[in-house]
């Protein structure tokens, strides 16, 4: 019989924005997205989703938006999270202006998908400095609403893809 590890609030909270950026771990059950085959092929992540894009793709309005304005948005969102927890800004906020650029070139288009990861990566190094203090409503609010804010616009990417023709 294998010992099972308790896991603390925060990594608890990181595995579900793990996959929603990240997608599967390969060969492994998902919580949510679709399975990661073990060759790493079906990662419906985030990161996977805009990679699979083009400028020209990610530029193309659906509904009145872009992907590269939601990519945007999105990193926008998590660097507000550590902002907001760890630096106690509160804003004012551009959110508006977050969705900005919404047309992208392929060297602008790389610069949003690696402030995606980027700004990711930052609040997953943020929340792991938090992991052994005691779960509080700031903290696990911020954290549970960067993994809603994040799902909910890689729903809306993914559709937009579907839309834009990237085979999906």
């Amino acid at each position: 019989m294998t010992e099972q590890v308790e896991q603390n609030w925060a990594e608890g909270i990181l595995d579900i924005l793990k996959e929603a950026v990240e997608g599967g771990t390969p060969g492994q059950g998902t919580a949510f997205l679709d399975g990661t085959a073990a060759d790493g092929s079906g990662n419906h992540g985030l990161l996977a989703t805009l990679e699979g894009l083009s400028a020209e793709q990610a530029s193309q309005e659906v509904n009145g938006s872009t992907v590269a304005g939601h990519a945007a948005h999105t990193a926008f969102h998590m660097e507000v999270i550590v902002r907001w927890e760890r630096d106690g800004d509160r804003g004012p906020f551009d959110w508006k202006g977050s969705f900005r650029p919404a047309q992208v070139d392929e060297e602008t288009w790389q610069a949003v998908q690696k402030r995606v990861r980027r700004a990711y990566e930052e609040l997953v190094a943020f929340a792991r400095t938090q992991a052994d203090q005691p779960a509080n409503g700031d903290a696990t609010g911020g954290l549970t609403g960067g993994v809603a804010h994040v799902t909910y616009h890689l729903g809306s990417i993914r559709q937009m893809a579907k839309a834009v023709g990237d085979g999906s």
